[in-house]
């Protein structure tokens, strides 16, 4: 086993960022004892240098261009949370991956746009390019669909695969409260980002479901290729609606086999109060997955917030530890 330390480069030190940082700096034994070596963050690259990120990062080298990570010497893995389907991000995965280095990545728009390309290049380098915290960090479900589930014959995924529209959505239902209140609120507790388009529109939740079906069903899945609807229509008669026929409104994300194909969708759905989904409450996510021979399995943890995804990033970073 190799007892070497496990030299990390991070990209990005946004609430995310910065949480995987304070994990290795202030809890690295911890790390050490999972991983069977030591973690260390050697250098670090994000916007603001200046930033207060409640961190002493002093002892972390400071790269100007996230590019350059993936060439230094005292980086042994790249670990990249900037996010964006293009630019800095898709330039700083490629040079990783060229460079004969791992890649973890919490960046679901980036592996929807260019699952094919880094994933080729990967395996052609006979590189670990891991990727759980992209969707549902504080469930496992990439490893789930992967490993745990690798033996049955997956016939729908349905999923509420973003907590900020459920934190809204579940919190219209119980208080009454209109949309725009919500999604104010939302955003202050750090649920919502100040532009909410790729969240309330559907597109977050469509990115998580493209890497899902890619998983279950078909590489060749692309977002385009997803019906996408979100859930600024949510007001109070929706709800009445929904509650009248003994239902409840969900943001749900949906890949099922279907006799033409693959149905795949984003859209807000009245559930019956019997769904695994419908009682989802709050910044919660959940998957529920339907297979032969398992049957239906439904995982459920913690959807918004620095968290769940730094959580699940921690988790990439431990399991190339006692890879590499």
């Amino acid at each position: 086993m190799n007892r070497a330390p496990l030299r990390i480069g991070l990209a990005g030190l946004g609430t995310v960022g910065a949480a995987v940082a304070r994990e290795i700096l202030l809890h690295g034994n911890a790390l050490a004892a999972q991983a069977g070596r030591p973690v260390v963050l050697s250098a670090a690259c994000a916007r603001d240098r200046s930033r207060d990120r409640g961190i002493d990062l002093s002892g972390v080298a400071w790269v100007d261009a996230p590019v350059d990570l993936a060439a230094r010497e005292d980086v042994d893995a790249v670990v990249e949370l900037m996010g964006g389907a293009e630019g800095a991000a898709l330039a700083l995965a490629r040079a990783t991956l060229g460079a004969g280095k791992p890649l973890v990545t919490a960046n679901k728009a980036m592996l929807a746009a260019h699952w094919g390309e880094l994933f080729d290049a990967a395996v052609r380098a006979n590189l670990p390019l891991k990727f759980e915290a992209s969707v549902c960090g504080g469930i496992p479900v990439i490893k789930v669909l992967r490993e745990g589930l690798s033996g049955n014959r997956i016939t729908a995924i349905e999923g509420i695969l973003n907590g900020t529209c459920n934190y809204i959505l579940s919190t219209m239902e119980r208080t009454g409260r209109a949309f725009a209140d919500v999604l104010a609120e939302a955003q202050a507790k750090g649920y919502a980002e100040a532009d909410p388009t790729l969240d309330v529109d559907g597109w977050d939740a469509a990115h998580k479901l493209t890497i899902l079906a890619k998983l279950a069903f078909d590489a060749g899945v692309t977002t385009d290729m997803i019906s996408v609807s979100g859930i600024r229509t949510a007001d109070a008669a929706a709800f009445e609606k929904a509650r009248a026929a003994g239902r409840t409104l969900r943001l749900v994300g949906r890949a099922a086999r279907i006799d033409a194909g693959l149905e795949l969708s984003v859209s807000m759905m009245e559930l019956p109060l019997d769904h695994p989904l419908a009682a989802i409450a709050g910044a919660m996510n959940a998957v529920t997955i339907m297979a032969e021979p398992v049957g239906v399995c439904t995982l459920i943890g913690p959807g918004a917030g620095a968290g769940p995804t730094a959580s699940a990033v921690l988790a990439d970073i431990v399991d190339l530890a006692r890879q590499i």
